[in-house]
């Protein structure tokens, strides 16, 4: 399914969802020449994973260079269409596991987040929006983690009962508390 396909089938879990599926679809509509490339300013298609251990009670974080804070991994679609290979590659990337797979192939969540402006590479980035679609990835603890120094400066497992003690981010913790209960809820009916 392509991410156009997989965004319109996404059913919203609240009314924040609702609005932010609409208005993506709607930019996606007027910039499909580049929306999933960084050369469009505004915004741009993103793809995260929250990685969960096997009995879903912890979760794989990175602790982000430009954020200062313990976040879930991800990054821009560069031209890529299979959101779900994106959030994939990021998370082996960002963290260093080799074996990762998806909780389900479907979107887990579909948000607009802001970027502020920021330096990256030497050059400024402007404030934009990622137009994120998240999915839920599974891994096993035992693997061996390493730091991507381009992109993060550790990388850890924490329980998902203190994320909030280790990310700064308010507005991305009510993200993942979404994606924690939806990873409940699809093993609970599995």
């Amino acid at each position: 399914m392509n991410y156009i396909d997989a965004i319109k089938a996404y059913n919203p879990v609240n009314e924040q969802e609702a609005a932010e599926k609409r208005v993506i679809l709607k930019y996606i509509e007027d910039y499909p020449h580049n929306i999933l490339l960084r050369e469009n300013e505004l915004g741009h298609m993103t793809s995260s994973g929250f990685i969960l251990n096997k009995s879903l009670d912890k979760t794989l974080m990175v602790h982000h260079n430009i954020y200062k804070t313990w976040a879930w991994t991800g990054g821009h679609a560069d031209g890529d269409d299979d959101l779900l290979y994106v959030a994939m590659k990021e998370a082996k990337e960002e963290t260093g596991v080799k074996n990762i797979e998806p909780l389900m192939s479907d979107i887990a969540s579909i948000d607009i987040l802001p970027v502020w402006g920021h330096v990256k590479k030497g050059a400024y980035v402007p404030t934009h929006m990622h137009l994120s679609a998240a999915y839920i990835l599974i891994a096993d603890e035992e693997q061996e983690l390493y730091i991507n120094e381009v992109e993060n400066s550790g990388v850890r497992w924490i329980p998902i009962d203190e994320i909030e003690k280790y990310s700064n981010e308010p507005q991305i913790i009510e993200v993942y508390k979404k994606l924690i209960k939806k990873a409940h809820e699809y093993v609970a009916n599995k």
